[in-house]
């Protein structure tokens, strides 16, 4: 179906977005019509469909732009060769990224089971390349003796949800800053695996 002349495409297609991200993240997935969407935009229910086919390809595809964007990202991000210093590096970034995105770490962990098989299917495998990142860096400083770590997959887990859970927490103006998050946070992660 062609969109009638003088829509806005590019205006209503990212605010059709951001509020889906807003109510998923505060009311979840399950809880959020497409009508509650349309109101929040301003925009009649049936206008949606001209911007997605239905709600489970809305979060799809918001989870699986989360995992790319966060691969390509860290693809950018310049690691040291030392495997202390890239875990170090590592744990900032992941620090630093999911701060800045809290409504889209807190859907793409939380609504995983709202997924269709094969939507969940592909959006586990760019969770898997992430989480191959950081058990590559673990493997090196096991293979260079800096780390002690009886399973690097359970301890790239471990560290993950570690460092995903700031977001639960932190809270801009509290008694931490940023910075100082990112510290305590990178030496824990060396800590955790005995560097």
């Amino acid at each position: 179906m062609a969109r009638k002349t003088g829509s806005h495409a590019d205006i209503t297609g990212p605010r059709l977005r951001a509020a889906a991200r807003k109510l998923f993240a505060r009311n979840g997935f399950a809880a959020v019509s497409m009508r509650q969407i349309a109101a929040e935009v301003g925009v009649q229910a049936g206008a949606l469909y001209l911007y997605t086919p239905d709600k489970q390809a809305l979060l799809f595809d918001m989870m699986r732009e989360h995992m790319e964007e966060l691969l390509a990202a860290l693809a950018a991000e310049p690691l040291p060769d030392a495997p202390a210093r890239r875990l170090e590096a590592f744990a900032r970034f992941h620090v630093r990224y999911h701060l800045d995105r809290p409504e889209e770490v807190f859907i793409a962990y939380m609504e995983l089971r709202n997924l269709s098989p094969e939507n969940f299917e592909t959006v586990e495998r760019l969770r898997h390349r992430y989480e191959e990142a950081l058990e590559r860096i673990l493997r090196d400083g096991v293979a260079s003796g800096d780390f002690r770590i009886p399973d690097t997959r359970l301890a790239t887990m471990a560290l993950i949800a570690m460092l995903t859970g700031v977001t639960q927490w932190f809270r801009a103006g509290g008694r931490l800053g940023r910075a100082e998050v990112e510290d305590i946070y990178a030496g824990m992660a060396l800590r955790a695996v005995g560097a």
